[in-house]
């Protein structure tokens, strides 16, 4: 759709919509009442998969199929050389901060734009999260920044990939590779997206992977560590599985290290295995949505969709990310427009708050365990050296759409745009309220 044809199409639309064109939330028709497909999509082939492990009467991973042929399946799927699947996402970070050794006394570089989970790991093992501010653009680590906070304690950088998109692997990676420093990918979000090329997640030391059922593979709970080296491997594996390795079978309870039971289940491998089945049109659908939906919104004064990197060959476009600038829409807060928004038949959020504000992480680490670890003026200095202003502007200008939002006919991304823009040229009158 031209710039000219969008915008005299929304233009009549918010001519027409409503009495007296009015905005939904003060009583206007709204632009749409259809809802967005639903999430999970499932068939007869899950209840089978589920039927199917009932029946075998070997519902876990040891001496269970399941498991281990989503492993393989799924290292297929990535172009991996080792897949473990875990109880969750925050299992597989756990088990790979583990396995790399990192604890008490240790530094985990991290993003403050992320789910919680990416640093309580972190604090779970009594290392130090520091943090990196946020690219604004990209929503991701600003990989400029990461130098400047790495000591002579930094354990590992944990580069997350932010709603699908990739984080900036070249510069990342190549300061892991010269500092010796394990690099951890929280691809959680990002199944199926690349980086020139090679999928997310399998790129660093350690990737790791949620299905949880948000996620664009879901089985509910899940997760995954994938890596290519064969003793890390065997590492996860044994933290995982209790301190237990993989030739422990049976009454052979020696263990090899200290461990969690964080396995998958074969009922949630069985999900994933026929989720994979839809895995690959699902994101092409979205990233042909995205593409579209970037076209329109761009066109709207105030909006500005999320930039992805040029090295992000394809993003999984696990969210739908923008920034909303008050200031074209008649100083209309950003609360406000949500409800108006949602109002129009488009529910959107505002995302995460910043994380490196959290009162819960400040207590952690000037609380009596940290201060017997770490040195009172590293901890006195810790709040000073993880201020992130970057990420305090964008926490206070992002908005998000859900991936099921994105399933749908390209005529919803109209819809979308639509919305936005009648949001957009009546936010005068919203002003007033």
């Amino acid at each position: 759709m031209k710039r000219r044809d969008f915008v005299a199409t929304a233009a009549a639309a918010t001519a027409v919509s409503g009495a007296n064109g009015k905005l939904a939330i003060q009583g206007g028709e709204p632009v749409r009442r259809k809802p967005f497909p639903s999430w999970p999509v499932q068939d007869a082939s899950e209840e089978k998969a589920l039927v199917d492990v009932l029946r075998s009467g070997k519902w876990g991973r040891l001496g269970g199929k399941a498991v281990e042929e989503f492993e393989r399946r799924y290292a297929e799927m990535l172009g991996a050389r080792h897949v473990l699947a875990t109880a969750n996402g925050t299992s597989a970070l756990i088990t790979s901060i583990h396995a790399l050794g990192i604890g008490p006394g240790d530094e985990v570089i991290v993003p403050p734009y992320t789910f919680v989970a990416t640093i309580n790991v972190v604090l779970l093992n009594h290392a130090l999260p520091v943090f990196v501010d946020t690219d604004i653009e990209t929503f991701q680590m600003d990989a400029g920044n990461v130098e400047a906070q790495i000591s002579e304690r930094t354990a590992a950088l944990v580069p997350v990939h932010m709603a699908g998109g990739a984080a900036d692997l070249d510069r990342i990676l190549a300061i892991g590779e010269r500092r010796k420093i394990p690099v951890i990918e929280d691809a959680c979000q990002a199944h199926l997206g690349e980086w020139r090329g090679k999928k997310l997640g399998t790129l660093g030391t350690a990737g790791c992977f949620s299905f949880q059922a948000s996620k664009n593979l879901n089985s509910g709970e899940g997760g995954a560590v994938v890596c290519s080296s064969d003793d890390l491997l065997e590492r996860c594996y044994t933290f995982h599985n209790n301190g237990r390795g993989r030739r422990n079978t049976g009454a052979d309870f020696r263990y090899r290290s200290g461990g969690a039971n964080l396995r998958l289940t074969e009922f949630q491998a069985a999900l994933l295995l026929s989720q994979m089945k839809r895995v690959e049109e699902q994101s092409r659908r979205r990233e042909e949505n995205a593409r579209y939906l970037t076209s329109l919104l761009r066109q709207i004064p105030g909006i500005q969709p999320v930039r992805n990197y040029d090295g992000c060959t394809r993003s999984a476009w696990h969210l739908f990310m923008l920034r909303y600038d008050a200031r074209a829409f008649s100083g209309v807060k950003r609360e406000l427009f949500l409800r108006a928004l949602a109002a129009e038949g488009v529910r959107a959020s505002g995302g995460y708050r910043p994380l490196n504000k959290e009162p819960f992480i400040s207590e952690t680490v000037t609380g009596k365990a940290y201060r017997r670890i770490y040195p009172a003026k590293l901890l006195d200095q810790w709040e000073e050296r993880n201020r992130c202003p970057a990420n305090d502007a964008l926490c206070e200008q992002a908005v998000w759409l859900t991936q099921t939002m994105l399933l749908g006919p390209r005529e919803d991304m109209a819809q979308i745009a639509e919305a936005v823009a009648k949001v957009q040229r009546l936010a005068g009158e919203l002003a007033k309220v």
